[in-house]
């Protein structure tokens, strides 16, 4: 019942969410045509039916994403969810632009190129340049201060974090990031996207990794840790799965991208170097090249240069499944007790929603916090469990 309430009635009244007016959006633009770029466009035509402007430097990375977006359009008419016609007017109002004119006339430009934040400072100056000032531009970063991105333009309140989860088309959380400097207008015009685009929208003060992401982290580290002292991959993964998750943190490295987790590393490592650690192990994946931890021709057997790089410590005693998921369990209390005493969202049951819908925890444990309430882990590590009985996000 908890997890229903909080993904069924409580995120519909959207706690953060300001009462001004949302701005129209007419048209919309997204810049940086790859994988996320390309699914969040297919996504907003489909469902705004509006102007579209997709714009990246290489013209491939262009035409990977009309593919994408016309391949989405024409499994659409397969299906019959959507006529012939209309998924060929929906193709002839895309734009896709090696050049910024073409964002003109957008009432919303999201940016989704790879997680740099001189390269995001870059696009959105550049967009700003030959957009109006009411434009909302919103940033799809996972980790990166939207604060800094915005530091530098001359309309710095229309900045907005609108962080969507891959694949964008099956996970249904944002997480909507506000700065102080953002205006109402735009916040509201984020939230009005989440919605239109079908989703659940949680919103986050602008901190690092903000919420899915920071302890999605924590719980890696944890688990490669547990590596580092001898347990196998596959060990790791089982020990943590048994707590119902749809996989475990080495196979997730696959889904998410080696180079994107040591990323994301690297930000929180310099926001809280103390507890997310610069693993050489995991920049060493990063390295790699691969695209995961196991090669999938041989099922959950890692790659042989994984197995001959990783670095174990020789003196440390190997961890029982049991020591995995107690210490895993035991990060993420710690990482979600920080995470409401720096006020990142109003409320636990926040924490709860955003793992729910963004990171696919299970329903029947009733998210991350009320699990360690009710295994005691919560009272254990803080003399109080996570989820209080008032709602913090309405008292």
């Amino acid at each position: 019942f908890y997890s229903l309430h909080l993904t069924q009635r409580r995120v519909r009244r959207q706690p953060g969410r300001p009462a001004a007016p949302a701005r129209n959006v007419d048209k919309i633009g997204v810049v940086g045509a790859g994988l996320m770029g390309a699914q969040l466009g297919a996504l907003l035509l489909q469902r705004l039916q509006v102007p579209l402007v997709v714009k990246d430097v290489d013209a491939r990375a262009l035409e990977r994403a009309r593919s994408t977006i016309e391949a989405a359009l024409d499994k659409r008419v397969r299906s019959g969810r959507l006529r012939q016609a209309k998924a060929g007017f929906l193709k002839s109002v895309v734009t896709y632009s090696r050049e910024d004119p073409p964002l003109a006339g957008c009432d919303v430009v999201v940016e989704a190129v790879r997680e740099d934040l001189d390269l995001k400072q870059r696009v959105f100056a550049t967009v700003e340049r030959v957009v109006e000032p009411g434009c909302v531009l919103a940033s799809n970063t996972s980790s990166l201060p939207v604060t800094a991105m915005a530091s530098a333009l001359a309309h710095p309140q229309r900045v907005v974090g609108f962080h969507v989860f891959n694949p964008v088309a099956v996970l249904p959380l944002v997480e909507v990031v506000r700065t102080d400097a953002v205006s109402d207008e735009a916040l509201s015009t984020a939230f009005q996207l989440a919605d239109a685009l079908g989703k659940s929208a949680v919103a986050c003060a602008d901190s690092p990794g903000f919420v899915v992401n920071r302890l999605l982290t924590r719980l890696l580290l944890s688990c490669v840790e547990a590596a580092n002292r001898g347990a196998g991959f596959a060990e790791v993964d089982d020990a943590v799965t048994v707590l119902g998750l749809p996989m475990g943190p080495f196979e997730l490295l696959g889904l998410i991208g080696l180079p994107v987790v040591a990323e994301v590393v690297q930000v929180l490592h310099g926001a809280y170097p103390e507890r997310f650690r610069l693993e050489p192990n995991v920049q060493m994946l990063a390295d790699s090249g691969l695209p995961g931890v196991y090669d999938s021709a041989r099922g959950r057997t890692p790659y042989d240069e994984v197995a001959r790089r990783w670095r174990v410590d020789p003196q440390a005693r190997k961890p029982t499944p049991e020591d995995i998921r107690r210490q895993a369990l035991e990060a993420l209390a710690r990482e979600a007790r920080i995470i409401l005493d720096e006020a990142v969202v109003a409320d636990a049951r926040d924490i709860d929603t955003c793992m729910l819908l963004g990171a696919g925890w299970p329903f029947f444990m009733g998210g991350i916090c009320k699990h360690l309430d009710q295994v005691g882990i919560s009272r254990r590590l803080f003399g109080a469990p996570l989820v209080g009985a008032t709602d913090q996000a309405f008292a």
